[in-house]
């Protein structure tokens, strides 16, 4: 059986898909599982054992459909469902199934503040696309997979495996960051060595950071490392604290506790980290009684309201005792 799996973006939606494809595997061990993507992410599921094959995109379906047809696929799972799944599940012409997006609950919560009627996190609603293959969820972590050549060695920044925190200081949107200054504020409290990880994008935040308090041990490991060797750094470290972003759902696959800090979007979309079985693993920071939030599904360049209270009123004292506690906690563990 040649089972094709659909989903385009992003980083922590890529991830948060990993259940899916194990329990496919794990219960319908004869089948062949291929994973359709963007040619961006896929590192993410290039090394996953469970995947035959991977296929990739770089703007358009077109450019694969003669050869995807010609793998006479015998089911589809579409855990993007878009035009663009729509549209290749059409041109494929094979049996498949989506998932419940709720596009109208979301709606209207970001529009309206009405709360969603469904609260489950989108991995269980990622299982209603394989209820057709009689696949069920085995309430166990995500997966995240890297290669020997991906595993950093954090002695050589300068810390020991377990016995630093690390800080995921990007996302793909401002309005899902604190500030540079709440950041510097949270940091300052952090009672043990910091690793700031991001893209290219943010060395620069990092570098400030690290100028703003120069007689704390931060590192800035910004820019320098692939998305899987940042994964290597984080499953080292003993707490995550991060912002809804990517390395938030990596962390998650390797079970780190997580400290996370919410801005213009809300846990109740169904994306905050995934602990089956174990939710004192995660906590969540975000300042509730705002009563724009969610102001969008994903995020802005900038404030719409222009005052950025979702962050600028984060409480970095307790977002600070909360990785303090989390990481003493682990080190014991350890």
């Amino acid at each position: 059986m040649k089972i094709l799996v659909v989903r385009f973006s992003s980083i922590g939606d890529i991830v948060l898909t990993s259940p899916i494809v194990r329990c496919i595997h794990q219960q319908i061990p004869d089948a062949e599982i291929h994973f359709l993507t963007k040619k961006s992410f896929e590192s993410i599921v290039a090394t996953n054992p469970f995947i035959s094959k991977t296929w990739t995109i770089e703007k358009s379906i077109d450019e694969l459909i003669p050869q995807l047809k010609a793998k006479k696929f015998d089911f589809l799972v579409d855990l993007h469902t878009n035009i663009r799944t729509k549209n290749l599940i059409r041109k494929l012409g094979v049996p498949h199934a989506s998932f419940p997006k709720l596009n109208i609950e979301k709606w209207l919560l970001v529009n309206f503040k009405i709360p969603m009627k469904t609260n489950v996190h989108v991995v269980e609603r990622y299982f209603k696309a394989v209820e057709k293959l009689h696949v069920v969820n085995d309430h166990l972590p995500c997966d995240f997979f890297f290669q020997t050549e991906d595993e950093i060695d954090v002695a050589s920044l300068g810390v020991e495996s377990k016995k630093f925190v690390a800080f995921a200081i990007g996302a793909q949107f401002a309005t899902k960051r604190m500030p540079i200054s709440k950041m510097i504020e949270v940091v300052k409290q952090i009672k043990f060595p910091v690793i700031l990880s991001g893209g290219p994008m943010d060395k620069e935040t990092a570098d400030n950071i690290i100028k703003a308090l120069p007689n704390q041990q931060i590192i800035n490991a910004c820019g320098g490392f692939s998305l899987r060797q940042s994964a290597s750094i984080v499953k080292q470290a003993s707490v995550l604290l991060t912002h809804d972003t990517g390395l938030m759902h990596i962390a998650s696959a390797f079970q780190i506790p997580i400290v996370s800090v919410w801005g213009n979007t809300v846990p109740a979309l169904g994306m905050y980290p995934y602990f089956p079985g174990n939710e004192n693993g995660f906590s969540i920071h975000e300042v509730s009684e705002l009563k724009c939030r969610p102001c969008s599904k994903i995020g802005f360049k900038s404030c719409p309201k222009k005052h950025f209270n979702c962050m600028n009123l984060q409480d970095a004292k307790a977002i600070a005792n909360d990785v303090n506690v989390k990481f003493s906690s682990a080190t014991i563990l350890h």
